[in-house]
């Protein structure tokens, strides 16, 4: 299989303090890889050293097999990766028309890109003229996923998308990401929660001090989920 994204030896720093310790990934062409670790192992990190947030001292991320280490960041989403953070970070006072506008500048997209995202979460439609602000949190997380998606990203990162939102509203998050399997998106899933995860991956990586210590099939950690409580430290 075909590696979308590839990420060598990565070392990362806040300030004199090392959060990512030669840490290496790979995303497959359209698979779910998610995540997995316990807090401050260096999740959220890596997402935002694969998008120029923070810093790589050593190491490399590639996309396709170009180099897009040291690339500034508000570069990273042209050459084709979009990031949804923990918390959204949406523009509260503008309207979801205007958020979606947003991510259709950042590559030039157009109307056909918005109705190819609005077909995705029809809900949001319906919100056009509503200020993001006023959404629920499954709602928010809807667009923060939906703006994301109007770039047309070959990769897709996902800091923990179903975090604080009801049964009904994760379902939906997962249908979204399986959709966008099927449309050949790979995806980078951050999660803490094991259940939210084993219906959509396809691979699963441990992440552990900044290191990935191992990364399993999906089908190898429903058969042994002893790793879980290894990483993670529960069962």
């Amino acid at each position: 299989m075909i590696d979308a994204l590839t990420v060598s030896g990565l070392d990362c720093f806040y300030g004199e303090v090392q959060v990512l310790h030669g840490l290496d990934l790979t995303l497959r062409q359209g698979e779910v890889l998610c995540l997995l670790g316990r807090n401050g192992a260096g999740k959220t990190t890596t997402l935002k050293a694969i998008m120029g947030l923070v810093p790589a001292r050593q190491g490399s991320i590639k996309l396709s097999g170009i180099d897009l280490t040291g690339l500034p960041a508000h570069e990273v989403p042209k050459a084709g990766i979009a990031y949804v953070p923990q918390g959204r970070r949406l523009f509260a006072e503008m309207t979801v028309a205007e958020n979606l506008e947003i991510g259709l500048n950042t590559r030039r997209k157009g109307r056909a890109t918005r109705e190819t995202v609005l077909e995705m979460f029809p809900l949001l439609r319906e919100r056009l003229k509503q200020r993001s602000g006023t959404l629920s949190g499954g709602e928010q997380q809807m667009l923060a996923m939906a703006r994301a998606l109007c770039v047309e990203p070959q990769v897709l990162l996902l800091d923990e998308p179903t975090e604080g939102l009801m049964p009904s509203m994760i379902q939906k998050i997962r249908e979204a990401i399986s959709q966008l399997r099927q449309r050949g998106v790979s995806t980078i899933l951050v999660e803490q929660r094991v259940d939210a995860i084993l219906s959509v991956a396809d691979r699963v990586s441990f992440i552990e001090n900044g290191r990935n210590r191992e990364t399993l099939e999906i089908e190898q950690l429903r058969a042994d989920p002893s790793a879980v409580k290894r990483y993670v430290g529960v069962g």
